[in-house]
């Protein structure tokens, strides 16, 4: 892990050097750049991971990609999941999951979704991906400026916040600049296959007991745990705070 300047300063030199750049080129960069260290993208599969996975496929297909698996996906994401890697070409695609001592004690009937689903979350999806992401020095992720209010001055890169006190990882953000249909362009420029879930009115997809289709001028991620509270799944941190995608905007 580099340890020759602050983190702080290292990234505010990431963002200085690429402010301009491409996503394809911040990617290119971040996967080489001594500042950056050792790299994953970390991608559930779902409705718009492919932008991402192609982009990083074309710039090295054996950079590490960690993908979080629940026990509690959509069969079709866990098809998806194989072809798509098959198809891009992938060559170190490590599958995650939660350890079986931790779910039998934890959820031995598997229904802790129902009863606590940010317990859930955190047992099949944050402390699985906490503990892979612990030999890195900084990961891929999808998020974007337009997905919500705190995220309009995202940069490419930004140092990596866990319950408000920094992991010591740096967050590589190549899409911040993109609007929504950039993302779709993308994916009809390049031809690349989309999640078949998503032609059945389902734009935001995660586990199969959490995610419900979308009706035409609901919210995007307004199938996500449907009738509840809960916005996120607890993969990001904002001002302490665990979010995952996009947060609602305030009244």
């Amino acid at each position: 892990m580099p340890h020759d300047r602050d983190l702080g300063a290292r990234v505010a030199g990431l963002n200085a050097r690429y402010r301009h750049h491409s996503a394809t080129s911040v990617i290119e960069h971040a996967l080489h750049d001594a500042d950056t260290g050792q790299v994953a993208l970390v991608s559930s599969f779902g409705a718009e991971s492919v932008v991402l996975l192609h982009m990083v496929a074309m710039v090295d297909r054996a950079a590490p990609v960690l993908f979080v698996e629940t026990g509690l996906l959509f069969p079709e994401t866990l098809t998806y999941q194989r072809e798509l890697a098959d198809h891009l070409g992938l060559t170190d695609l490590r599958v995650i999951r939660a350890h079986p001592a931790r779910l039998a004690m934890t959820d031995p009937q598997g229904q802790l979704h129902r009863s606590d689903p940010d317990a859930c979350c955190a047992l099949r999806k944050s402390e699985p991906l906490a503990q892979a992401l612990a030999p890195f020095d900084a990961w891929i992720t999808g998020r974007k400026r337009f997905q919500s209010g705190t995220r309009a001055a995202l940069a490419f890169f930004e140092v990596e916040q866990t319950g408000g006190q920094d992991t010591g990882r740096i967050k590589i953000n190549p899409l911040a600049h993109w609007a929504r249909e950039d993302v779709a362009d993308y994916m009809v420029n390049n031809r690349l296959p989309r999640h078949p879930l998503v032609a059945r009115g389902y734009p935001s997809i995660g586990c199969a007991p959490c995610t419900t289709p979308v009706k035409p001028g609901e919210d995007p991620r307004a199938g996500r745990w449907r009738g509840t509270d809960k916005e996120e799944c607890g993969i990001h941190f904002v001002d302490g705070k665990m979010v995952r995608g996009p947060l609602k905007a305030a009244s």
